[in-house]
């Protein structure tokens, strides 16, 4: 089974579009695009972890609409690390899990890593190596060298596995309040 991360969809939401300057012409365009993306990398046997923001606008508000919407994503299992826009209808689907914060073993070493749609300075075996995955800040901010963003906004609208935001934090900096935080924590 592999872990498949994605953060602030925003499915049925038309401002969003304009809001992130997403390139999608209207709202079921980016809707398709989005359940494509998923589609294309998700297999059956995977989990699939959206990290906030699944659905929101007017669409989310229609209990069949959202209901159709979730049977259709890919994957064994659903998980949803509640974010701002979910709502109670979203809350009500049946996820496998719903939390607002979530650690999942994942990576080479099968390390414990902490999930929460808001970007954070610090997390349970932060000082070990474990890295946060967020979203909420959609284009604003990938991240830092222990902390990624796994908005659609900056991931191509792609759903993307551990090892690709492992990757991604390579690249990044260092928080610069890391320091302030986790004094004598080996530095990333």
């Amino acid at each position: 089974m592999i872990n498949w991360y994605t953060a602030d969809p925003h499915f049925g939401h038309e401002n969003i579009i304009k809001f992130c300057d997403r390139p999608f012409r209207s709202v079921n365009h980016m809707d398709a695009v989005l359940m494509q993306n998923l589609w294309a990398m998700v297999g059956p046997n995977d989990a699939l972890w959206i990290v906030g923001d699944f659905a929101f606008g007017q669409k989310a508000k229609d209990r069949e609409w959202l209901t159709k919407l979730f049977s259709k994503l890919p994957g064994a299992e659903k998980h949803l690390i509640v974010g701002n826009h979910d709502l109670e209808q979203t809350l009500a689907l049946p996820w496998n899990s719903t939390s607002h914060m979530a650690e999942v073993k994942d990576g080479p070493d099968k390390q414990m890593h902490t999930l929460c749609h808001y970007p954070m300075i610090t997390w349970n075996r932060a000082r070990r190596g474990a890295l946060q995955i967020f979203g909420h800040v959609h284009k604003n901010w990938k991240g830092s060298s222990n902390s990624v963003n796994a908005g659609v906004d900056v991931w191509d609208y792609m759903p993307v596995r551990f090892e690709d935001i492992a990757r991604r934090a390579k690249s990044l900096p260092a928080n610069k309040h890391w320091q302030d935080v986790e004094h004598n924590a080996r530095g990333f």
